[in-house]
């Protein structure tokens, strides 16, 4: 399928199911029921204790999500992907962290094709030749864990098969970049040096983040080269890499629900996200299944 036709097949909003229940057992992130969460004024590096718990928190999100991504096909909903995670996550006794965090109404993120980030699961039926991000995070002991990764739908063009391909490739290298001592900004450097091989834009507004028991701590990283991010990378911080590459512009709209980002010129996007621990010599990534 040519790119010009793929930028004309622009997504519309579905219908939204009502909100789904988690038992009453297990414990909420502080920020449910409230317009936005309680700022975080803690240590990016963690405890020893604080990390073993972020492992089971992602390895639960990283396995609800591999659950939901195997009902990834031409005639099935993102409700029904969200429906899957929902329940796996709730049975393992882990908080779906998206559901109610600043009154988002579900419990994944799904994004197909143009949408960049934070698309809502909705009676949107996938379509042969899509691309569908799922985002899922776990909320557990009191620690999130973050991740998210692009599927193929049925037979997708080779111009998005490779999009998403090279948007795995850049994490995996912006991984091997994560150093002691080095400063965060090598992360979007090795990112958008990888991304400008195949002329990639590369999304500047929406960034990896510092987490642990808060969803976003405050710590921002980037993924473009930026001459502002300067922190240095030290062992026990924990953090996402989350980048987020397009055939065309950069630029985004926001559709009127608030939360879904589409590609400005309606080209298609990919995004791989894993939540990391910085070790003595490198990364351990957390949100392995």
């Amino acid at each position: 399928m040519a790119a010009d036709t793929l930028a004309v097949m622009a997504l519309v909003p579905g219908t939204q199911s009502p909100t789904r229940k988690v038992p009453a057992h297990i414990a909420r992130p502080e920020y449910v029921g409230k317009p936005a969460p309680t700022p975080y004024t803690g240590p990016e590096v963690q405890t020893a204790e604080t990390v073993e718990k972020m492992r089971i928190a992602g390895r639960i999100a990283a396995r609800a999500m591999a659950e939901a991504a195997k009902l990834i096909a031409p005639g099935v909903t993102t409700d029904a992907l969200d429906a899957v995670a929902h329940e796996y996550m709730c049975d393992h006794g882990a908080y779906p962290s998206d559901l109610g965090y600043r009154g988002f109404p579900k419990s994944i993120c799904t994004s197909i094709n143009e949408v960049i980030c934070h698309g809502i699961p909705d009676s949107t039926v996938l379509q042969d030749g899509d691309i569908v991000n799922i985002d899922a995070t776990a909320y557990i002991h009191g620690v999130h864990g973050d991740l998210n990764a692009t599927y193929l739908c049925g037979d997708v063009d080779e111009e998005s098969r490779l999009l998403v391909e090279r948007t795995r490739e850049s994490l995996d290298r912006a991984i091997r970049a994560v150093k002691p001592g080095r400063q965060i900004n090598v992360i979007g450097r090795v990112i958008e040096s990888y991304a400008k091989r195949f002329d990639y834009g590369v999304v500047r507004d929406f960034t990896g983040h510092g987490i642990n028991t808060s969803f976003h701590s405050g710590l921002i990283v980037p993924h473009y080269d930026s001459d502002r991010a300067t922190q240095v990378i030290k062992p026990g911080m924990t953090f996402t890499i989350e980048p987020m590459l397009t055939l065309g512009t950069y630029d985004y709209e926001i559709w009127p629900d608030g939360w879904t980002v589409v590609t400005k010129d309606r080209r298609r996007t990919a995004q791989f996200e894993h939540t990391l621990v910085v070790t003595a010599d490198g990364a351990e990534i957390l949100t392995l299944p």
